[in-house]
């Protein structure tokens, strides 16, 4: 095999190893705090610990995995000022993509944003209660529905970066505040008025940023019931 064959055989094992880790972050199978033993990752995708450690140097640098030395690697814990400022700088940012992509959106792009809405407010009382990871998904992907449309790739990638920093907690962001999720989908509705008539750029950009705002808003009343929370002028 040719240095530039190992190279890529190499790049491909560590990128099957972060994947493998990040889908378990994901879905909580590996939740904040597990401890991530190389060797044992390793065993199970057989391969040597090389990539598994590349893999981990990658998670890591995205924020979803803590490396000490002689301590070795955990998943993040869920760290409420690393949170917040990911959120206000998706708060940002994805206003800015949603306000760009707004002349974009063609009537089925609304259409199957307004489609994942409705499911969204059908799950709020389901018979067997309300579930938050069902509520994540079908959030995440009304959102990227309509950030996805923008004509600035870059501001795409810094979005899903941020999404991708918060994987591990998003799961826990409605089941601590049920009521934010009924909110959610009202909000989604008067932003989808919004773009559907046409509003000028910096009326959708605001809509989008008070919507993030308030997500957090209500994540940190919650857990600080006893102090004022006060947010940035997003």
């Amino acid at each position: 095999m040719t240095e530039a064959e190992t190279k890529a055989a190499k790049q491909s094992k560590s990128q099957r190893a972060y994947q493998w880790i990040k889908e378990r972050i994901a879905n909580h199978q590996f939740t904040p705090g597990y401890r991530l033993v190389l060797g044992t990752i390793a065993a199970e995708l057989g391969m040597s610990v090389v990539p598994v450690r590349e893999a981990i140097r990658q998670l890591e640098a995205e924020g979803l995995v803590t490396f000490e030395r002689n301590v070795g690697a955990h998943v993040a814990m869920l760290d409420e000022d690393r949170y917040s400022a990911s959120m206000q700088a998706l708060s940002l940012i994805e206003a800015a993509a949603v306000a760009l992509a707004a002349p974009t959106l063609k009537p089925d792009d609304l259409r199957r944003a307004r489609e994942v809405n409705d499911h969204m407010r059908e799950i709020l009382d389901p018979p067997l209660g309300f579930d938050p990871h069902a509520f994540t998904v079908l959030n995440q992907k009304f959102h990227a529905i309509l950030y996805r449309a923008c004509p600035n790739r870059r501001l795409i990638e810094l979005i899903e970066a941020e999404w991708a920093r918060l994987g591990n907690m998003r799961d826990s962001i409605f089941a601590f505040v049920p009521d934010r999720a009924r909110e959610s989908v009202r909000e989604h509705d008067a932003l989808l008025d919004l773009i559907e008539r046409r509003a000028p750029a910096h009326e959708i950009e605001h809509a989008m940023r008070r919507h993030r705002a308030g997500t957090l808003q209500a994540l940190l009343s919650h857990t600080h019931p006893d102090q004022p929370v006060r947010l940035p002028d997003l």
